[in-house]
């Protein structure tokens, strides 16, 4: 018969064991992490998309995955290299067009920065000092040339990280596909002998907060970028589709996007293109700013009934602590958070 040490002793090596595969197996997990959860994403918003798929063709799941993943990677990659073809050549003829302005002499500092207390003078003094001196103006572009060689290096590289990235996305949504239910069931299966009952509650909350991000905060943001990109163009800006990009990416910030449309028609403004100008700032108020403002709070707090407020953390500190995908983790885990603390405050009304 052991011991009650040595079955004391025996718990303890096996803890241990249990740690340091968990550490051993996040190590080697670890670069696969981000893929993994922008995969569980993507099969998980698409999911209905897929179970029809495969009610449709029958037969077993391996082709239905691989129909599914090969038309979502067509869906995403082909706008993507579109788009960053489009934006290319924009950023190059607005480069191209400053440094013409530049070397003009044609490209004047607006009043309303020239007169910014402290600041105005000396962003003045800088550019009519390019302007005037052909030496300085060729040091700078010089300068300038060197970052942009660069940073282009740093983008190539960052590309081909993310293409790696999304190579592994891709492969592993077709597995998602393929064995999601299964997997699903074995998630559900662990956390019930974890926690128990209170598991469904747990994952329901995360699978209604990540629906709910999907469509108030990326459709959203789409949509703002769309409307932007329409604005810009009717205004007369010259990089529409660059603009709506921007916007695009400032958008997935609740409440960003008055900083994006604002500043461009300060700029409009600036130029003396006071129709336009004011044209784009009532576009942004009154069509842009509405989808923000009600469509995204009234989708997101109407789903899951978490207030916005609490969303809108979730989100600013999700991209703060994972990067882009925390866009969706940080509203997830305070969605489960939130659950946790209902239920507490359930059971102690229960007991009393």
């Amino acid at each position: 018969m052991p011991t009650p040490h040595a079955s004391a002793l025996h718990r303890a090596l096996l803890a241990s064991l249990i740690v340091l595969l968990l550490f051993l197996g996040f190590r080697v997990l670890a670069p696969f992490l981000t893929p993994m959860v922008w995969a569980g994403i993507l099969a998980y918003v698409t999911w209905p998309g897929y179970q029809r798929l495969k009610r449709i063709l029958g037969g077993g799941p391996n082709r239905s995955a691989a129909l599914m993943t090969v038309g979502l990677t067509l869906l995403l990659v082909l706008p993507m290299a579109w788009g960053i073809y489009v934006l290319q050549d924009e950023a190059g003829k607005v480069t191209a067009r400053l440094t013409a302005q530049l070397t003009s002499g044609t490209l004047q500092t607006p009043d309303f920065i020239r007169t910014l207390p402290g600041v105005g003078h000396e962003i003045d003094n800088f550019l009519n000092r390019l302007i005037h001196e052909p030496g300085a103006l060729r040091s700078q572009l010089e300068r300038l040339g060197q970052h942009v060689l660069g940073s282009a290096g740093a983008i190539a590289g960052g590309i081909s990280r993310n293409a790696a990235k999304l190579g592994m996305t891709l492969i592993t949504l077709f597995f998602f596909y393929r064995d999601g239910e299964a997997l699903m069931q074995q998630i559900r299966t662990a956390l019930q002998h974890l926690i128990g009952r209170r598991a469904n509650g747990y994952v329901q909350a995360a699978a209604d907060m990540t629906r709910a991000v999907v469509i108030g905060i990326v459709l959203t943001a789409l949509a703002q970028g769309f409307l932007a990109g329409l604005g810009y163009a009717v205004a007369g800006m010259d990089s529409p589709v660059f603009l709506a990009a921007i916007t695009t990416l400032i958008a997935m910030v609740p409440f960003g996007t008055p900083f994006a449309w604002g500043s461009v028609a300060v700029w409009l403004f600036a130029q003396g293109d006071v129709v336009p100008a004011l044209g784009l700032a009532a576009w942004g108020t009154f069509v842009i700013s509405w989808v923000d403002n009600i469509i995204r709070p009234m989708v997101i707090s109407g789903k899951t009934h978490i207030p916005f407020l609490l969303v809108m953390f979730g989100v600013l500190g999700g991209l703060n602590a994972f990067g882009m995908v925390g866009l969706f983790l940080g509203p997830v885990i305070l969605a489960v958070l939130v659950a946790v603390w209902r239920e507490w405050l359930e059971g102690e009304k229960a007991e009393v």
